[in-house]
């Protein structure tokens, strides 16, 4: 029974602590006094048309966590009326009334919290795989013209390839994620590159290259696509401290900038889940101060310079989507609840 008080009253005093490091909420300078919901828009993006910081998105809607993870929808035509009558503003939808032959918008307009563009390849398939998790898939054997790459509209010759699907996408085999921290391996990445569409069954099946991010070339492996879901939580911060590090950046690039993707070392063992956003930081490093003929090394504190939101979570590592920085992202930034 005492354990069951302590940890009670642990529980109770974290969120006391959490509550308490809670601001009041800041509209943005041009904060409208309505919005009408587009097509194209985000909760993201709607969200930093009224406050400045747009994470708070589930306080402006006075959400409780439920509501988080299953936010009312939102769809274009909808407008949204900000209420500044009360101690801290509000957000709701306008109640129009309606003729009985006009229907409510299909499902699939709702508008999502992030641009589902920059994100879809990565929330249709597992992007964290087994070391052979792509051994047995079917494989670019052959080029149009012998080609080393290729890019859309290149004709490419699949082995192995079976089954109905029409579209389908093109990964790169596995390579190891190295925790910047602990310099172990948390998991098998398997690289994105682009989309084919089948042109004639057979041994090999000939596709035809839709799209890409990068060439392609033989051995690289295909999927069959299937519809991305769209994200449906609310930005929100996380209800506990937690922080981390960008473990990679996707294309394996050096840096990256806004509406790019991240991986970060921590997955849902350490409590991440889709939706959260997260502060990125620039480590301070140590700076060399002198005085006469003494010297000493000054460690300098971490420099915030943005926000990520992680849309995919695995155990060990989730991915995140640059929203506002400024500066380049790099490996070995420091992320952690804002």
């Amino acid at each position: 029974m005492i354990r069951i008080i302590s940890a009670l009253l642990l529980s109770f005093s974290t969120t006391c602590a959490l509550a308490q490091d809670a601001k009041p909420l800041q509209l943005a300078g041009s904060a409208p006094n309505r919005h009408i919901v587009v097509q194209g828009d985000t909760l993201w993006g709607i969200s930093g048309k009224f406050l400045k910081e747009p994470y708070r998105w589930p306080e402006l809607w006075r959400m409780n966590q439920e509501q988080v993870k299953n936010p009312h929808r939102i769809y274009p035509g909808q407008i949204l009326v900000l209420d500044r009558s009360g101690a801290d503003p509000q957000l709701r939808i306008e109640t129009v009334k309606v003729s009985p032959q006009i229907h409510a918008e299909p499902l699939s307009l709702a508008i999502p919290s992030i641009p589902q563009s920059d994100i879809e390849p990565f929330l249709s398939k597992p992007m964290v795989l087994d070391e052979d998790g792509l051994k047995d898939a079917p494989k670019i054997v052959a080029t149009q013209e012998d080609h080393v790459y290729l890019g859309p509209g290149g004709r490419i010759y699949v082995s192995g390839l079976k089954g109905p699907a029409k579209l389908w996408q093109i990964f790169r085999p596995t390579k190891p994620v190295i925790d910047p921290e602990t310099k172990e391996t948390i998991g098998h990445e398997a690289f994105y590159l682009g989309t084919a569409t089948l042109v004639a069954e057979g041994e090999p099946a000939t596709l035809t290259i839709a799209s890409a991010i990068q060439e392609i070339g033989v051995n690289d492996r295909l999927v069959p696509a299937t519809r991305a879901e769209i994200i449906s939580y609310a930005p929100h911060v996380p209800t506990k401290k937690l922080q981390g590090e960008v473990a990679a950046i996707y294309g394996g690039v050096n840096e990256t900038g806004r509406h790019s993707i991240v991986t970060l070392n921590r997955g849902s063992r350490d409590g991440v889940e889709a939706g959260h956003v997260l502060a990125i930081y620039r480590n301070g490093g140590e700076r060399l101060y002198r005085d006469g003929n003494e010297t000493s090394n000054i460690k300098l504190p971490p420099e915030r310079y943005g926000l990520i939101f992680v849309f995919r979570v695995f155990e060990r590592i989730s991915y995140a989507l640059v929203m506002n920085v400024t500066r380049p992202v790099v490996v070995g930034d420091i992320v952690r609840t804002p």
